[in-house]
């Protein structure tokens, strides 16, 4: 923080800003920083280890990381520079995570004194991120547990647990989005603080003000019962996905971002379409077209502690939802979401749900989630890190 009005933040980074869904809170958060002062994207250094075992996935996924990393320092649309720092996949072992320190180190501080952050805000979204962000001169360390980090697939559980631990004991504020995690885990942090999402409210609210629809979902059939979003093993029941699909062969459903193909095999019917990904800002013009959104996840730790963004996004669509019960966020919203355990519980649901819609309903969920703005979410950060300090520069709509 160089002044009252310039705010600088180095945030380490969950997702890749070239490669992955831009809706992320890390990154939601770091566009309205950016209207502060100066903001650098650091993209996620790779917690998993290396399985070559995938083959043909394996190296897409090298082939896209080696793509970012050769990016370079660029400024994004967002207003916040992005960066792909080199690092090995090997922070399971103790001589990589060596390597990896003096590696990230020298680049993260080229990067910094380039762009002339000198005292930044410090925010770490991904653990492995742990040891330079301690090392960093900063004025504010931020940890962003928005996730059980050591239950992601492929992690070393012992190594993101052992971050995970230092990081809620350095960390200036750790904040959480599921209210479960941050009762469970606050007395472990220096400082916790309860968030909770945000959502771009106005870009998802006003979509259906357009009346211009995407081309390859204008002509399904209706009613859509449409999801958007990877449809991860970890957290998709596909099993309960696939019986729906059965369940209700009236209905077409509609996928909308990264599906696996064991996803797609279980898939492969008649009234399924899979569109693929698509940029950020156009899934309110494809959940528009939604008759129901659905989140039909499994129940394990990692979605317990979850908080999917999705949900106040389909919300702020008006759109009717049925979910499982598998994340505990979703008890806060028991009169605008309904909620089904088994295949024939949630098919019928499904109907109801479409029974039921009416303007009112809409104008209900809407209203739900119409002050849960990114920009409060932000402030509120903001104020919470300077409490005792000066008034941060206001983040303007």
């Amino acid at each position: 923080m160089n002044s009252q009005n310039q705010i600088d933040v180095l945030c380490f980074g969950g997702e890749d800003w070239w490669y992955h869904n831009r809706g992320h809170i890390d990154m939601q958060l770091m566009r309205r920083f950016a209207r502060l002062g100066t903001t650098i994207y650091v993209n996620s250094i790779v917690m998993q280890k290396p399985r070559i075992s995938q083959g043909k996935k394996f190296l897409q996924k090298l082939s896209r990381k080696a793509k970012s990393i050769f990016t370079g320092l660029k400024k994004t649309d967002a207003g916040f520079w992005a960066y792909s720092p080199f690092s090995l996949p090997a922070y399971h072992l103790r001589f990589g995570r060596a390597v990896n320190d003096i590696l990230l180190r020298f680049q993260i501080s080229a990067v910094a004194k380039k762009l002339g952050l000198h005292n930044p805000i410090v925010w770490v979204a991904c653990p492995v991120a742990c040891d330079v962000a301690l090392r960093i001169k900063k004025v504010r360390l931020v940890y962003q547990r928005t996730d059980r980090y050591e239950d992601d697939p492929g992690v070393d559980k012992a190594t993101i647990q052992t971050y995970d631990r230092t990081l809620k004991t350095n960390a200036d504020i750790t904040i959480y989005v599921n209210r479960a995690l941050y009762d469970e885990e606050q007395d472990q942090c220096r400082r916790a603080l309860f968030l909770d999402h945000g959502v771009d409210y106005e870009m998802f609210a006003s979509a259906d003000q357009d009346q211009q629809v995407p081309s390859d979902i204008a002509g399904i059939k209706k009613p859509i019962v449409g999801y958007f979003g990877g449809l991860a093993d970890h957290k998709v029941d596909l099993q309960l996905t696939e019986q729906l699909t059965k369940l209700l062969p009236d209905f077409s459903f509609v996928f909308v971002g990264d599906v696996p193909q064991n996803f797609r095999d279980k898939l492969d019917r008649e009234n399924v379409w899979i569109l693929g990904k698509k940029p950020y800002e156009q899934i309110p013009h494809y959940g528009k077209c939604f008759d129901v959104a659905i989140l039909p996840w499994k129940k394990n730790r990692w979605t317990k502690a979850a908080n999917p963004i999705k949900l106040k996004e389909y919300l702020a669509l008006g759109k009717p939802v049925v979910s499982t019960p598998a994340f505990t966020e979703v008890q806060n919203y028991l009169d605008a979401v309904y909620v089904a355990e088994t295949p024939k519980e949630f098919s019928d649901r499904i109907r109801q749900a479409i029974t039921e819609d009416c303007p009112e309903r809409i104008a209900r969920r809407r209203e739900k989630v119409r002050n849960a703005t990114w920009d409060s979410k932000a402030k509120l950060v903001l104020e919470e890190l300077f409490a005792k300090a000066q008034a941060p520069a206001r983040i303007s709509q």
